[in-house]
C-alpha cells in the first residue's frame, strides 16, 4: 500500500480526477453528484429550461454567480486585458502582451493571470484607467453577455458577482449596466497613484454573503466549472448549479434592445474584439494602415472630387449616396429669408463629414467646426473645403454663419460632437435662426478596426486612426429641403421645434433613436470634463 501511495500521490490522483471530470462534464447535460463543500446540499449541472422555469420562485433568493462562467459567453479573459494594455498603456505594451500569449498557454491559470495583470497594469496611472474601466470595457462586456445567463442573473433581486479579474476592471460594468453593487474580486496594489501590476492575495469579500441583514438565508450559486466555486463565498450556498461548456456554446448573444441601460457613449480606439488572432492581424496591418492613411489624406485634400472618388474607391473606401428628386438648389432672395446658400444640417459621425457631403454633392461646401486639434486645423487650410471655426458664443457664431451663408452653401453638425452608436444627441437650435433654406443630411459610418473619434485620447490622431481602417463604409442620404411650414422665419416655428423636427427626420432616415443628451453629457461621462481640447 505504501508503494502504491508513492507511485500515485493524493495530489496526482486529485488532478487526474479533475481532468476526467472536465472531459466528461461536457458530454453529460445533467448530472447530480455528491460534494463536501461547506453546507451546500445540492451540486448539479444546469439545465437552462428547468432552471428558468423556477426563476419566479427563486427570485427572492440571493444569487452568487461567477461572471466569466455564468454570464459571459466566452471564458477567455485575454481580450479584456488586451484592451487595457492597448487603450491605457499603448500599442507597444499591447504587442508585448500578444508576444507572451504562447507562453501563457504553457503555464497554469493562476500564474498566467498574474502575468497578464502585471503586463497590462504595471506603471498605469489610476486616474487614466478610469476611462478604460467605465467607458471602454463595458461595451465589450455587454457584447459578450449570453442571453440565457443574463435572464437567470437578472431574475434575482439580490445578486453577488465573483470574478478572477481585478475588481477595477469589472465593477463599472456590473454597477452601471447590471445594477450589481456587490462584487467579489481582488484589488490591485498601487503606489502614489500608479498600479504596481500586482493583485492582493485575498479577495475583498471574505464575509458570508448571508451576513447582510438584507440578504436571504437561502443562497444559490451559479458557476461554470468545478474550480470556479472554490471560494469561501460559495460555502454559504444551499444549492450550486453548473453551466457546462456545451450549454454555453448554444447561448445567444444578448440583443441590444435587452440591455438594462442603453449603450450610447463609449470611448477607445479599437472597434473589434481583440482576441489573440484579431490582435495579431491588427499589428500586421498597422504599418500598411498608416501608409494608407497618408495616401488617403493627400487624396482628400489635394485632388478634385471627380478624381478623388475613384482613387478612394480603389483604396477600399465605400461611399453610398442617396439624393432626393429634384436635388436641393440655392434660392433667390425672398421675404423673411437671407439670400445666399443652402444650410446642410447633418448628424455627426466622423471628422470628415463635411468632406463626404462635398463628395456626394460634387461641390465644395464650407463647414463650421468646434474645438478641432491643431493638426486638423492645419490640414483644413490646404483642403478644398473651407472651415469656419466657431467660438461657442451664440452671438458671434450666429454672425459668422450668416456671413458665410451669404457667400455660399454651409454645413453644420448641431450635435456638437460625434456619437458612435445608433443614437442622435440633442440638436443645438442655433442653425434654425440662420435661414429657412435647410436641407437635412443623414450620415452613417461603418468601421472594422479603429474608431476615428475620442473623448479622452489624443484628438490629433483622430483622422489618422479613422483613415487606417481597411474598408470604411459611408452612407450619405440627402433629404428633402424643409417645407416652409416647418421653418423658423417663414413658418413661425420656434427654433427648438425646427431643431427637433430636423433631428427626427434624420433619425427616421437612419433608424436611429433621438436623445436629449448633449455634448457636455458625453464628455462628463467619458472624460470627466466639458470637452475642451
Amino acid at each position: 500500500m505504501e508503494k502504491i501511495k508513492k507511485l500515485f500521490p493524493q495530489k496526482a490522483v486529485s488532478m487526474l480526477f479533475e481532468v476526467v471530470f472536465t472531459i466528461t462534464s461536457a458530454k453529460l447535460p445533467y448530472q447530480r453528484v455528491k460534494v463536501s463543500h461547506g453546507p451546500a446540499t445540492q451540486f448539479r449541472f444546469l439545465k437552462h429550461r428547468s432552471f428558468v422555469d423556477k426563476t419566479d420562485e427563486l427570485a427572492n433568493q440571493t444569487l452568487v454567480f461567477h461572471m466569466e462562467g455564468a454570464l459571459l459567453k466566452s471564458c477567455s479573459l485575454f481580450p479584456y486585458f488586451m484592451l487595457v494594455a492597448f487603450e491605457a498603456g499603448g500599442p507597444f505594451r499591447a504587442l508585448i502582451l500578444l508576444l507572451l500569449y504562447p507562453f501563457l498557454l504553457l503555464v497554469g491559470n493562476e500564474l498566467g493571470l498574474k502575468i497578464v495583470v502585471f503586463v497590462s497594469f504595471v506603471g498605469i496611472k489610476m486616474e487614466k484607467f478610469r476611462v478604460v474601466g467605465t467607458a471602454i470595457l463595458p461595451k465589450f462586456f455587454l457584447e459578450d453577455v449570453g442571453r440565457e445567463g443574463f435572464d437567470i442573473v437578472m431574475s434575482h433581486d439580490r445578486k453577488v458577482a465573483i470574478t478572477k479579474m481585478p475588481k477595477i476592471m469589472v465593477e463599472g460594468f456590473l454597477r452601471d449596466y447590471l445594477g450589481i453593487n456587490t462584487v467579489v474580486a481582488r484589488e490591485l496594489k498601487e503606489f502614489r497613484g500608479y498600479f504596481l501590476g500586482l493583485m492582493e492575495e485575498k479577495m475583498d469579500a471574505e464575509q458570508p454573503v448571508t451576513g447582510d441583514q438584507n440578504m436571504s438565508t437561502h443562497t444559490i450559486g451559479l458557476v461554470c466549472s468545478r474550480k470556479s466555486y472554490d471560494h469561501k463565498i460559495f460555502s454559504d450556498c444551499k444549492e450550486i448549479y453548473l453551466v457546462t461548456e456545451a450549454e454555453k456554446k448554444k447561448w445567444q448573444v444578448l440583443p441590444r434592445n435587452r440591455y438594462p441601460k442603453p449603450l450610447i457613449f463609449h470611448d477607445g480606439r479599437l472597434a473589434f474584439r481583440p482576441t489573440p488572432l484579431a490582435s495579431l492581424v491588427m499589428f500586421i496591418w498597422l504599418p500598411y494602415g498608416f501608409l494608407l492613411s497618408i495616401i488617403r489624406t493627400i487624396v482628400y485634400i489635394s485632388l478634385p472630387f471627380k478624381l478623388s472618388l475613384p482613387i478612394l474607391a480603389l483604396s477600399g473606401v465605400v461611399i453610398t449616396v442617396s439624393k432626393p428628386a429634384p436635388e436641393p438648389t440655392t434660392c433667390s432672395t425672398n421675404t423673411g429669408k437671407i439670400p445666399g446658400g443652402v444650410l446642410y444640417v447633418c448628424n455627426h459621425r466622423t471628422l470628415i463629414d463635411p468632406t463626404l457631403l462635398s463628395l456626394a454633392l460634387m461641390k465644395s461646401v464650407a463647414a463650421v467646426t468646434y474645438s478641432i486639434s491643431g493638426l486638423t486645423r492645419l490640414l483644413s487650410t490646404i483642403s478644398p473645403i473651407k472651415t469656419v471655426p466657431l467660438t461657442r458664443d451664440r452671438e458671434k457664431d450666429g454672425k459668422l454663419m450668416k456671413l458665410h451663408l451669404r457667400q455660399g452653401d454651409l454645413v453644420v453638425c448641431p450635435e456638437g460632437t460625434t456619437c458612435r452608436e445608433p443614437y442622435l444627441l440633442r440638436f443645438s437650435p442655433l442653425f434654425a435662426e440662420m435661414t429657412d433654406e435647410i436641407v437635412p443630411v443623414a450620415m452613417k459610418l461603418q468601421v472594422t478596426k479603429f474608431y476615428g473619434t475620442t473623448a479622452s485620447g489624443l484628438k490629433c490622431l483622430d483622422l489618422t486612426f479613422h483613415l487606417m481602417n481597411p474598408n470604411p463604409e459611408y452612407f450619405v442620404k440627402i433629404l428633402n429641403k424643409l417645407p416652409s411650414s416647418q421653418t423658423h422665419n417663414g413658418g413661425g416655428k420656434s427654433k427648438f421645434e425646427v431643431a427637433n423636427y430636423v433631428q427626427n427626420q434624420i433619425a427616421t432616415a437612419l433608424g436611429f433613436e433621438c436623445t436629449n443628451l448633449t455634448r457636455k453629457d458625453k464628455y462628463k461621462i467619458l472624460a470627466g470634463n466639458e470637452g475642451f481640447v
